[in-house]
């Protein structure tokens, strides 16, 4: 099936709507859209119906909140599942692990396949020149060892976790920001546990709550 291509804003409206509904499994309310896109109720509310026409998304009703991304085909093409949010971790100084989850988030599961994945927030900007900002979401896949330059969830002195980059030397292990306000730290090898490695990176909508 051949969809009549997108405008420019009607490609912004329609990202936006993929990454809203990949996150929390259903689309923002029209007045939080406005709000987040910067324009109006009615035009929001226009561009929906365009792209409904287009074949770009289906309704659940026309007022429902429910929007099935579709693929070229017309077919929903966003199958979703469930990453538990284990906790908060710092992209600037280590900061206390904490174990309780906080919750899930939906992911795209043709992006994220693996079983066992987890999710941390991210707090701080060390990481910022990688992609990873203040209060993204990481995805991570568990693994207990690290090769050189991955991103990897750290445990630091069995209490204080971090998100950096990884290497390996002859006399311990580097963790090195992305930042170039923050200095790299090297540590004893048995100070250093790794938890996982960080294979994606999600951002909240401005405005939205996971």
């Amino acid at each position: 099936m051949k969809r009549h291509p997108l405008t420019p804003k009607q490609r912004t409206v329609f990202e936006y709507l993929k990454q809203a509904v990949q996150q929390t499994g259903t689309a923002p309310s029209l007045r939080a859209a406005a709000a987040d896109l910067s324009t109006s109720h009615a035009a929001v509310a226009q561009i929906l119906k365009t792209l409904e026409d287009k074949q770009y998304i289906r309704r659940q009703g026309r007022y429902s909140r429910t929007i099935h991304i579709l693929d070229p085909s017309g077919d929903p093409a966003l199958q979703h599942r469930q990453v538990p949010i284990i906790g908060n971790i710092t992209a600037g100084l280590p900061m206390y692990a904490q174990q309780e989850w906080e919750g899930s988030i939906l992911v795209d599961a043709a992006l994220y396949p693996d079983p066992d994945l987890f999710a941390l927030r991210v707090h701080g900007f060390s990481m910022k020149d990688a992609g990873i900002l203040d209060q993204d979401i990481a995805i991570c896949r568990p693994r207990q060892y690290a090769r050189d330059r991955e991103i990897i969830v750290a445990l630091i002195h069995s209490e204080e976790a971090t998100v950096k980059r990884f290497f390996l030397h002859r006399d311990g292990i580097e963790l090195r920001p992305e930042n170039p306000e923050f200095r790299p730290r090297v540590y004893d090898f048995d100070e250093v546990l790794v938890q996982g490695k960080v294979i994606g990176i999600i951002r909240p909508p401005q405005g939205m709550e996971i």
